[in-house]
């Protein structure tokens, strides 16, 4: 399952951010240090480091886990990981699949988050596989795409501009792909009970539902 998800970070705060890591001169390191020996090779950006680059993440961090979609989708038990990313003129991240184990946590999801607006960087699409081909995803800033961490997937040169991201790792409570899939269908069909007044008793049937296959499926 993938999902794009609007408004992780609202406009203000995303300037902000920017504005703060522009006057960073010293903020990125290139970003093959921290890739694994499959994606070094085709790995051509630079990453955030610091102190500044912790506060971005924590900043992320938090939005991520007061988000109700994000959280329905995940289903996160930890995100793992996150890192700031900036890509300039020249700069790619070619096919290659993220590691299912970082430190001593699996990975089941991956994401990007989109910091700045698709109308100012030529390029720096992030194209993901699947069954039926490639997608490509160049989403508004805030916007972040969830996909699972076994896709293929790169990042398009980028030819003008410039292209900041956030990217990171997540691991779920559950693990299976097609059963969070189920939760998070269950997630949508409760919150259009509830929006249409609906009647109590379907919506404790679907809670019950929910409930039931969370309790087998759950990796707490």
């Amino acid at each position: 399952m993938l999902v794009c998800i609007e408004n992780i970070i609202g406009n203000g705060i995303l300037a902000t951010l920017r504005d703060k890591i522009a006057a960073a001169p010293d903020l990125f390191v290139d970003g093959a240090t921290t890739a694994g020996w499959h994606a070094k090779s085709v790995k051509h950006n630079q990453q955030g480091q610091g102190d500044l680059a912790k506060r971005i993440s924590t900043i992320i961090e938090e939005r991520l886990h007061a988000n109700p979609v994000f959280k329905a989708a995940a289903q996160p038990k930890a995100i793992i990981k996150t890192l700031l990313g900036r890509y300039q003129p020249g700069m790619s991240y070619g096919t290659h699949v993220d590691e299912p184990l970082m430190g001593a946590s699996r990975v089941d999801l991956s994401f990007t988050l989109f910091l700045n607006a698709p109308e100012t960087y030529d390029g720096g699409a992030l194209i993901i596989e699947n069954t039926e081909g490639e997608a490509s995803y160049k989403l508004a800033a805030g916007s972040l795409v969830l996909y699972p961490t076994t896709a293929l997937h790169r990042v398009e040169e980028v030819t003008k501009g410039e292209r900041l991201v956030v990217v990171g790792w997540v691991r779920s409570f559950i693990r299976n792909a097609q059963n969070r899939e189920v939760i998070f269908d269950l997630e949508n069909l409760i919150a259009s009970l509830r929006a249409s007044n609906a009647d109590r008793s379907l919506i404790d049937r679907a809670l019950k539902v929910k409930a039931n296959l969370m309790q087998q499926w759950l990796e707490d």
